[in-house]
């Protein structure tokens, strides 16, 4: 099989240093192209699609391997050994990219120098008093069901959740487009995988350096999240950004870009 065929692998520059973009659920690598500008100049840039979402190859979609997170953090092994990526690599991962590099970073310990999470989230639901994610059980199965009643209903009702903003907004809309574009079938099994996942577990096997980049007003993963993400994360830096929504790297990608140059710039000491 061909691996960069079947992500829709692309490569930008050639530098030394390289950035591994993951996108978040019911996103494409086209998210992020407000934030490679920033980085032509200085690294080779790795962008892909999980299969099912984007352009990926839909038939490489299997309902078993992709139930689980564990199945999406295999593409991204498969596509970093298919482009035998050596060096210093970052893995950048928005929203449940996150959790998703964390499990290629603990099975492959050497695949990433370090991580920036963009609005990461081990866990969407609440278990009280220790952990809010910010989710009732009862939420997620109604989200799934309007899935499966009203596929599009169900994208214009969560795009502006996720952006932070009206249905008429730039953000919304790329979103809305985005989650309309995946199959339905594909996107409910992405979307359970995604919102029923528990990685709190995970946070502490994972040796990497991060960067933790939280929302100060975000729906989907609140500031306390981050801050829980910090405490069970070693080797670990939280950083708040004035953002409304959940996708920074979309709709102030200047911030983003500006906390990665400095993260790059004034490395943490291990601890």
């Amino acid at each position: 099989m061909n691996i960069l065929k079947r992500n829709n692998v692309h490569v930008q520059g050639d530098g030394d240093s390289v950035l591994f973009y993951a996108h978040g659920f019911g996103c494409n690598q086209n998210m992020w192209n407000r934030i490679t500008p920033a980085f032509a100049s200085t690294h080779r840039q790795i962008l892909f699609d999980y299969v099912g979402s984007g352009k990926s190859d839909l038939a490489a979609f299997n309902a078993n391997r992709y139930s689980n997170l564990q199945g999406y953090a295999q593409d991204i092994v498969e596509i970093y050994d298919a482009l035998d990526l050596q060096g210093d690599v970052t893995f950048v991962g928005h929203s449940v990219s996150g959790s998703i590099g964390l499990l290629a970073s603990i099975a492959r310990p050497e695949l990433f120098n370090r991580l920036i999470l963009v609005s990461p989230s081990p866990c969407f639901l609440n278990y009280p008093p220790d952990y809010l994610g910010g989710f009732e059980h009862e939420d997620l199965i109604d989200l799934l069901s309007l899935m499966d009643q009203n596929y599009l209903g169900w994208a214009n009702y969560f795009a502006p959740i996720a952006a932070g903003e009206s249905n008429t907004g730039v953000i919304s809309g790329e979103l809305s487009d985005s989650f309309c574009s995946t199959d339905p079938i594909v996107a409910r099994v992405f979307a359970k995988a995604t919102f029923f996942a528990d990685n709190r577990a995970d946070l502490p096997l994972m040796s990497r350096p991060s960067l933790i980049l939280q929302n100060n007003n975000d729906a989907l993963a609140s500031v306390k999240v981050g801050e829980y993400i910090r405490s069970n994360l070693q080797n670990s830096t939280l950083k708040i950004l004035e953002v409304i929504g959940h996708c920074a790297h979309m709709s102030n990608p200047s911030l983003v870009i500006e906390a990665m140059r400095e993260y790059f710039n004034n490395p943490p000491q291990s601890q």
